[in-house]
């Protein structure tokens, strides 16, 4: 029986599974402790809230502490205020130190202490030391729980240690390598102690660091940089170089996946939202939507405005081709800023050659005004049979198209240098104030030609 077939009766005989009353119940349960802890975790954030607790309270203790790891850091939350001390001591002893520091983010102060308190003392320090960087930094993100090597050890002696210590093996294909006062001075990956004399020095065949990151480096910058070079795991340092832990190849894809989730809600004009739809107040999710909206809506408004003071020059002829004006400037614009987002995004466009791109937009510019721009002069064309008309919503439209596309390509780099995302300057903001531009640009050309 499938997963999903397995969740849906559960679901549907949830009084029963949770009474253990008849023969049906039973046998749900035993299929549903069989599902993968992370369908169990979903299927528990669909839940009420009591069917939730009394089915967690449930699951056998290893099983409770997987599906514990695999649940929303809102989820975890609610179910620690359940359950007793000794299983929280257990549930947050299975997370690891970086876990614990987006976890306790959400704490109050006094749930904070408490909590620390009953970590074992290694892992509360582990904790302390994360929280003093900022979530969104090399250091904030970084697995501290890491296994280093000496510089003078020998191959024996290092596999001596590895051996005993047992170290997660997708954290060390690469063994970093420090020297007496901790300072990173290179890694080796585990095929070279294979590979290399047992009396042999680490000294004499570590591997020099492609990538160190800094611990206050910001971490889409560092995601960027690990994606350039084809890296799975950099190395943080602090002060002096001196060696603090990696980020690993899970920890990029959740960087990578966090910052593209928050560059599609930017283009879409929203505040990102730090945790998923469901777990969103549903209020909130109002007021993050409709506040921006309605300053969009008014300043669409102006557009109304100029529109109504330029009405006798317009014409209703005219003003019928409003749409298709107003269509060409915000789809060119997204369409513009979209490449350049993009491309700032993976790092295929950058400060050093902004102007390059520039200037290569600038001439796109020219080649899609016009051709836009004939392309509009023969639609009125056809339609009215008026060259003068035609001629008003071509320079119109080649107009409007050029300064569709300097915006586009402009203001992702002008909002990077004052420290914003460039993202916000895709979508309705931008489409915004093309409605308004294209507006002005049209009343503007049609009262130059028409009176």
């Amino acid at each position: 029986m499938e997963s999903n077939s397995i969740l849906q009766e559960v679901q549907e005989n949830i009084a029963t599974v949770l009474a253990q009353d008849s023969t049906l119940g039973i046998s749900l349960w035993e299929e549903f402790l069989k599902i993968h802890p992370a369908d169990i975790a979903q299927f528990f954030i669909d839940c009420d809230r009591e069917q939730f607790r009394q089915m967690f309270v449930m699951l056998p203790k290893e099983i409770r502490l997987t599906v514990f790891q695999e649940l929303s850091d809102i989820m975890k939350v609610y179910t620690l205020s359940f359950m007793t001390e000794a299983a929280s001591v257990e549930a947050l002893n299975v997370l690891t130190a970086d876990e614990l520091t987006d976890l306790f983010d959400l704490f109050s102060d006094e749930e904070l202490k408490r909590y620390l308190d009953l970590l074992h003392k290694k892992a509360r320090e582990e904790v302390i030391s994360l929280l003093k960087f900022h979530p969104d930094s090399a250091g904030g993100i970084m697995d501290i729980g890491v296994l280093t090597l000496m510089a003078d050890f020998t191959v024996e002696k290092s596999i001596t240690i590895l051996q005993r210590l047992r170290p997660r093996r997708d954290i060390h294909q690469s063994i970093y390598v420090t020297d007496r006062l901790h300072k990173l001075v290179g890694h080796i990956l585990l095929e070279d102690l294979v590979l290399h004399q047992a009396h042999e020095r680490i000294s004499s065949f570590m591997h020099e660091n492609e990538l160190i990151a800094q611990a206050y480096e910001d971490q889409e910058t560092i995601a960027r940089q690990m994606v350039h070079y084809g890296l799975t795991m950099v190395p943080v340092v602090g002060i002096d170089n001196y060696f603090l832990g990696v980020i690993s190849s899970a920890t990029l894809v959740d960087v990578l996946v966090e910052e593209a989730t928050e560059d599609v809600q930017r283009m879409a004009a929203l505040t990102p939202l730090k945790h998923s739809y469901f777990e969103t107040s549903f209020w909130q999710l109002v007021w993050e939507r409709s506040y921006i909206l309605v300053v969009l809506l008014l300043l669409e408004s102006v557009s109304n405005s100029i529109l109504h003071s330029n009405e006798a020059t317009l014409g209703l002829l005219l003003m019928s081709f409003i749409p298709m004006l107003i269509s060409a400037g915000g789809n060119t614009s997204s369409q513009t800023s979209a490449m350049v987002i993009q491309g700032m995004a993976s790092g295929d466009i950058h400060s050093e050659n902004m102007f390059r791109f520039l200037r290569r937009e600038m001439l796109m510019a020219v080649i899609l005004a016009s051709v836009l721009g004939l392309t509009s002069f023969g639609r009125v064309y056809h339609a009215t049979g008026s060259l003068v008309h035609s001629i008003v919503v071509s320079i119109s439209l080649a107009s409007i198209v050029l300064v569709s596309v300097s915006l586009g390509s402009c203001t992702p780099f002008l909002l990077k240098r004052l420290n914003l995302d460039p993202a916000f300057s895709a979508g309705p903001f931008l489409a915004t104030a093309m409605d308004l531009l294209g507006t002005l640009i049209f009343c503007s050309v049609s009262r130059l030609i028409l009176t």
